[in-house]
């Protein structure tokens, strides 16, 4: 590790380059938390957040709202959709106090009650099954809203109709690939003196987007090869090695600051860094 002689402060990641995935208006805090141990930290969306085509499932759940129980958020993303949305038809936050509202992980939690709502669960575990379990004894025969992206995993819908709930999925926000990302990326992975050590991978959208970007099948392809793969946890793993692409650090906790502190972990201990493998165009191969 490099230590600066005025401050005494080490900085662990010092001589990694890092690209971090995530969306532009959610990259910060990862990159931040990298940069101040060191890291020479790039970013290239593999995701853009839209709205939806239609809001037309979510404005018709915001006109019946009082007749739902429960209240379903799965990301920092849905909370800012749905205030956003209900800011634009003028409606008061005041009709989302009866609910209980779930929430997944400490980010989301932590902007519903920048709104003023409380919060009646909020699992253990930061993914859709974990929900699932924290509710399977509480919404048989309720209303219940899922607030969330057009696309998403059907774990919480399918799971919690067979407990017996009345599951409405509302889409307020849509993940899409970033084209303007293609060219940026390839041209990332071709240089020898810009190529990452690392990328992370925040989501399985964000795995399947690098796929989709590269044009490649698998994590076999020569593009990619020596480059470690940073997963945030367990399904964003799966989502790796469905692509044949390897899972080099992950950390116990669904959070940004343990992704950061198993990166930091990591660098520790392989002291020696290792330069990642440089292609040239003419010696990418897709397998």
């Amino acid at each position: 590790m490099v230590e600066n002689e005025n401050s005494g402060f080490t900085a662990p990641l010092k001589g990694w380059r890092i690209l971090v995935s995530r969306a532009r208006e959610q990259a910060s805090t990862l990159s931040a938390g990298l940069r101040v141990l060191g890291a020479e930290v790039y970013e290239i969306p593999f995701i853009e957040i839209r709205p939806p085509r239609s809001y037309k499932s979510l404005d018709e759940s915001l006109k019946v709202i009082g007749e739902y129980e429960w209240l379903i958020l799965t990301s920092v993303n849905s909370v800012h959709a749905l205030f956003d949305r209900m800011a634009l038809l003028n409606i008061p936050k005041r009709v989302l106090s009866h609910l209980n509202i779930a929430s997944v992980g400490p980010a989301t939690r932590a902007a519903i009650e920048h709104e003023g709502l409380n919060i009646a669960v909020t699992p253990k575990d930061y993914v859709a099954e974990s929900i699932v379990e924290a509710l399977s004894d509480k919404v048989g025969g309720k209303r219940v809203l899922l607030c969330r992206a057009k696309v998403a995993r059907d774990v919480i819908p399918r799971e919690l109709r067979g407990m017996g709930a009345f599951l409405d999925v509302a889409e307020a926000y849509e993940n899409v690939i970033p084209q303007s990302s293609r060219a940026e990326l390839r041209a990332l992975l071709r240089d020898p003196l810009r190529r990452p050590h690392a990328i992370t991978f925040t989501s399985s959208s964000t795995v399947k987007n690098y796929v989709a970007l590269l044009g490649i099948r698998s994590g076999r392809s020569k593009l990619v090869d020596g480059v470690l793969n940073v997963s945030i946890g367990r399904i964003t793993s799966e989502t790796l090695r469905q692509y044949q692409l390897s899972v080099d650090v992950q950390p116990a906790e669904h959070t940004i600051p343990a992704l950061i502190e198993a990166i930091v972990r990591y660098a520790s201990e392989h002291s020696r860094l290792a330069e990642p493998m440089s292609v040239l165009s003419g010696e990418i191969t897709n397998r």
